[in-house]
């Protein structure tokens, strides 16, 4: 018989936590809390709205294709893209090849826009052994890693949708920023996956890893249970994660504006010690801010968290 199981975060922090020192941790908790807010803002992208078809109607459209060789042996799979504008569609397939398909769009203000796009905004492609790099490149990208800055007004914006079949035993890292979602189906390996301005939907996955973004809402079914620590996050949108039967694992929330949801019994976990530490002659306090609870006889450790939306772990019963 299924049991539905309803917490808010309130109560069930509540049964976990400790009153000691009560409040010097809960103070410690709040500066905490503004502290990554504070973070969460420093680190958003700032996107000028100005690409819409009334101030870009100049526009042009190309195809790319590509197939690599990804061969089975001994030397893992792995595909990594970085993209900037657009969506990553990744399916799993039998046999040793993937296919790459980009559907390359740009638009701007005048013609002559359009041409220095081309010549500014290119897709590099490398593979070594079965390693396969996509990496979309332009005047947008900052010297430091990772970074985009979308302050100068280039006139244009090329936008890059991939749609990709991979062997199914393939490790995956997707990275987008705007105007697309990343989605998943049918891999087996390793991933990291981020997003900022879209959702993040994993379907029928396999392997471990770290799923997360900004603007937009995780979804994650499971063929195969992570065997490994994971982490799924998003800042504004709701978790869902849909897991295969016979879970055993340990888990640990944290939400800020919203509730847990579980079709699972959850045993408490120990509730972790509190960390002192002196920062200028003065003894501050850390609580764990994330709310533990065991499924089974546990295992991996799956962190779940979001500021802004509703977690729910429930079962595959498809």
């Amino acid at each position: 018989m299924k049991i539905w199981l309803r917490l808010s975060v309130t109560l069930f922090l509540a049964l976990l936590c400790s009153s000691i020192v009560a409040a010097q941790v809960n103070g410690a908790v709040e500066r905490d809390i503004a502290r990554s807010v504070r973070a969460s803002v420093r680190h958003s992208v700032h996107i000028h709205d100005n690409d819409s078809d009334s101030e870009m109607p100049v526009r042009e459209e190309e195809t790319i294709q590509k197939t690599f060789a990804m061969t089975a042996g001994n030397v893992p799979r792995v595909l990594e893209v970085d993209n900037v504008f657009g969506s990553i569609d990744v399916v799993g397939i039998p046999g040793d090849q993937a296919q790459l398909v980009v559907k390359k769009t740009l638009r701007a203000e005048t013609k002559e826009k359009i041409e220095q796009a081309k010549k500014d905004v290119t897709l590099d492609i490398n593979q070594q052994g079965n390693s396969v790099t996509l990496y979309v490149n332009g005047p947008f990208r900052c010297q430091c890693q990772g970074c985009v800055n979308f302050d100068r007004d280039t006139g244009y914006v090329v936008k890059m949708d991939f749609e990709l079949q991979v062997p199914t035993n393939t490790s995956v890292k997707l990275k987008t920023v705007n105007e697309g979602h990343v989605k998943v189906q049918n891999v087996t390996g390793e991933y990291t996956v981020r997003n900022v301005n879209g959702g993040i939907e994993m379907l029928n996955v396999g392997g471990s890893g770290h799923v997360r973004t900004v603007n937009g809402g995780v979804k994650v079914t499971f063929r195969e249970n992570p065997h490994a620590n994971s982490e799924y996050a998003s800042l504004n949108g709701d978790v869902e994660l849909y897991f295969a039967r016979n879970l055993s694992a340990d888990f640990r929330f944290k939400t800020f504006n919203g509730g847990v949801y579980s079709d699972y019994l959850l045993a408490a976990l120990p509730q972790q010690a509190v960390k002192e530490e002196r920062r200028n002659g003065k003894l501050i306090l850390r609580a764990d801010r994330y709310t533990g609870g065991r499924v089974g006889n546990g295992g991996p450790e799956i962190r779940v968290e979001n500021f802004n939306g509703d977690i729910r772990v429930l079962e595959r019963h498809d």
